[in-house]
């Protein structure tokens, strides 16, 4: 499914952030805000993963908007400790819902942003979460209230950034359970395993 790309800036707590739509039509039913890698180790919207997720969500016909944190690329602001990040995801998805009312709200990331789309469920109630590698050393993740909405947990058992047995740990410990998809051999950036991660999201949002 094709998707038109759109370059807007989103008035954020900090000023402008950059941000990119691509919306695979009128026919669709929901909207994502995908949040990216850390941005004090060279993570952005760009990152592979995150558009690599992007592209699965489209392909489910779902809209998107992936954006860089303040201080990264050309928003405005500076690193927040994930506070303000958290702040920044709230109002894209704030946008989105502007943009396009009555679609759902599906939030996802990777690593520190799936750490910031978590705790951005404290506040929203996405139809769908999907978290990849989140970096669940971050946060006191055990402090936080379960997202009461279908969850998706991606996980490589090869990862050497976030700790995997520190993932399937916490995972094991969350009632209810999110889905865990461990995939074998897979390190943080999925290098020549991308296609899996688009196909475990892309199943996952199908049937969700």
């Amino acid at each position: 499914m094709n998707s038109r790309l759109e370059r807007v800036s989103i008035a954020g707590p900090a000023g402008e952030l950059q941000t990119v739509v691509e919306d695979p039509g009128t026919a669709a039913t929901r909207y994502a805000v995908v949040c990216h890698p850390h941005p004090l180790f060279g993570g952005t919207m760009d990152n592979k993963v995150v558009t690599t997720i992007v592209r699965a969500l489209n392909q489910a016909g779902i809209a998107t908007l992936r954006f860089n944190f303040r201080g990264v690329g050309s928003s405005a602001g500076v690193f927040d400790q994930g506070a303000g990040e958290t702040d920044d995801a709230d109002a894209v998805a704030s946008w989105g819902a502007q943009r396009w009312p009555g679609r759902a709200l599906v939030l996802a990331g990777f690593s520190f942003g799936a750490a910031i789309a978590l705790r951005l469920t404290q506040r929203r109630l996405p139809q769908h979460l999907i978290t990849v590698a989140p970096a669940i050393a971050l946060f006191d993740a055990s402090a936080m209230p379960v997202p009461r909405c279908p969850w998706l947990v991606i996980q490589g058992d090869a990862d050497d950034v976030v700790d995997p047995r520190a993932v399937i740990h916490w995972v094991e410990g969350l009632d209810p359970k999110p889905q865990l998809t461990l995939l074998p051999g897979v390190g943080h950036f999925f290098h020549g395993r991308l296609q899996e991660l688009r196909d475990a999201v892309f199943d996952a949002i199908r049937s969700g």
